[in-house]
């Protein structure tokens, strides 16, 4: 069992294999560990978040390294048959790989039952083990779109891709199943522990897989609500993010800039975690139908306002602003950062999707992002908690000028890296590419990271703020929508106290990372070992 440092708040735990990361992961369930708030399973590790008021780092592994491994638990067994038209364009690649005939793969592919080890990447996505236990490495070039259905190979696991998305995975073939459908019972048509078994469907129909059904369109709101003439780049509903569901793939999500979210909910007397409106570079504009009382925070973004009856106003950001029926509320480009936060007294009566209200660009669950006519129905104006007239943005503001210096913690694969890559990742400036987005800050150095060690990363669980290095060489910085699991090593993670501050920083900024010493060393004490743990591997 080795401890890896991914940020202040999270570690990676590296076991010797699958087996004994399910053990691991089942003794943490049966005896859960106060403090711990989300686990990720993956193929040899578990990926911990933890709170660190509730439960410090040295107590939390020794707590870990004590736990017996020897137990294979047992798990829901439920089927799930999958049918499969074997016409992938990577199947005869697979079959020279392999050596064998493409009637070989379908054969061995469909011969035996698989199960759910655990769920990753998307929602829905599940990393299905044994079966024909293929060995079959990624793509060397990720495709940039794969088809919703599409069944694929990867290392030694099946998979099927719930939704269309990019992806490294040798596609073998196609099923007209959803994996995921917010309209079941279960969202999830896979979870761990269930068993698969993939049947032959035969040629591909002639029309291709039936369309996937269209969900209705949302109810006209009758009170009050605010009417959307423009949504701008992009506007969404965020809140905390929806914990919990990892089990499904589905990660945590929520607002980038959390600090700004909950100055926003206080200035108007809600709840802080109550969800607002997240814009993107400014250029929302709406009509307020009834009477509202809002506030913008984060970046520093001009407000207009007129008046049904014409009258004209700026207000300032954090500040409480009272609007009447036929208000029209427009908001400019940022002057600095990137995300402004909209909170309405009251809060936004909209459904929440497992759990919240935070839409998840990656996974696509929540409520869609705004466009031109929508209207986003509003709470009832309730007596609530008083305003906070003391509110105000709560670190200097980046701008495209400007050079950002992210704290970092170093690891947990920094030792793929070499060591001229280790001091490049702090020496030289990274430019925010304009490919970034909620799911990740694409970033671009003059030089490119170098990695000593070229051998394939199994899935492992990835956090916010890690940064991940592509073949490339170019750093992703992951923000809220990341995926759960990646397959590249991640080299650093931005600081926790920096991620609010990374998700302002806006196009073309450039960033600098500093490393800190966050962890001497990720060691359990061996005098609090069991002796049956000390012999664990």
């Amino acid at each position: 069992m080795r401890f890896l440092p991914v940020n202040l708040n999270a570690l990676l735990v590296e076991l010797a294999d699958l087996d004994e990361t399910l053990a691991l992961f089942a003794a943490l369930q049966a005896e859960p560990i106060a403090g711990i708030e989300e686990i990720v399973p993956a193929a040899r590790t578990l990926l911990i978040q933890y709170r660190p008021s509730a439960i410090d780092r040295q107590s939390l592994i020794d707590n870990l390294a004590a736990r017996d491994l020897s137990q294979r638990s047992s798990r829901a067994s439920r089927r799930v048959e999958i049918p499969v038209h074997y016409n992938g364009e990577d199947l005869d690649e697979v079959a020279g790989l392999l050596g064998i005939s493409r009637e070989e793969v379908v054969r061995r592919h469909t011969s035996a039952d698989y199960e759910v080890a655990f769920c990753g990447f998307a929602p829905g996505f599940a990393y299905l083990s044994g079966g024909a236990e293929f060995q079959v490495p990624r793509r060397q070039t990720p495709r940039t779109r794969i088809p919703a259905g599409a069944v694929a190979l990867a290392g030694n696991f099946s998979g099927i891709y719930p939704k269309a998305s990019p992806g490294g995975w040798q596609i073998i073939g196609v099923t007209p199943l959803q994996m995921w459908d917010l309209n079941r019972a279960e969202a999830a048509l896979l979870r761990p522990g269930y068993k698969v078994r993939f049947q032959d469907a035969g040629p591909l129909p002639s029309g291709g897989l039936p369309a996937r059904p269209q969900p209705p369109a949302p109810d006209q709101p009758s009170g009050a609500h605010l009417e959307i003439l423009s949504p701008g780049l992009q506007s969404v509903l965020q809140d905390l993010g929806r914990a919990g569901h990892t089990d499904q793939g589905v990660s945590l999500s929520g607002a980038l800039d959390r600090t700004a979210l909950r100055a926003a909910n206080r200035v108007v007397g809600n709840d802080s975690a109550c969800a607002c409106l997240e814009v993107v570079l400014g250029g929302l504009s709406f009509v307020c139908r009834g009477r509202a009382i809002i506030a913008v925070t984060g970046a520093r973004t001009p407000l207009s306002i007129t008046t049904a009856s014409g009258l004209y106003w700026q207000p300032d950001n954090y500040q409480p602003i009272e609007l009447d029926d036929g208000d029209r509320v427009s908001l400019g480009a940022p002057q600095a950062g990137l995300r402004s936060y909209l909170a309405v007294r009251g809060g936004f009566q909209v459904q929440p999707v497992l759990g919240s209200l935070s839409y998840d660009s990656l996974a696509q669950v929540g409520p869609e992002p705004l466009r031109i006519g929508d209207r986003l129905p509003l709470d009832e104006i309730s007596a609530g908690n008083s305003v906070s007239l003391q509110e105000s943005p709560a670190f200097d503001l980046p701008t495209t000028q400007d050079v950002i210096t992210l704290d970092v913690v170093m690891g947990p694969r920094s030792d793929w890296f070499t060591q001229a890559a280790i001091e490049r990742l702090s020496s030289q400036p990274w430019r925010v590419t304009p490919q970034s987005n909620r799911v990740g800050i694409r970033l671009e150095g003059e030089v490119p990271l170098e990695r000593c060690q070229h051998d394939e990363l199994p899935s492992e669980g990835t956090s916010l703020g890690a940064i991940q290095v592509p073949a490339s060489g170019q750093p992703v910085l992951f923000l809220a929508d990341h995926p759960l699991t990646g397959g590249y090593p991640v080299i650093a993670a931005v600081a926790s106290h920096h991620l609010d501050l990374a998700g302002q920083i806006p196009i073309n900024a450039q960033i600098r990372f500093n490393p800190i010493e966050a962890f001497v060393e990720l060691v359990p004490d061996a005098s609090l070992l069991t002796a049956d743990a000390k012999n664990q591997p």
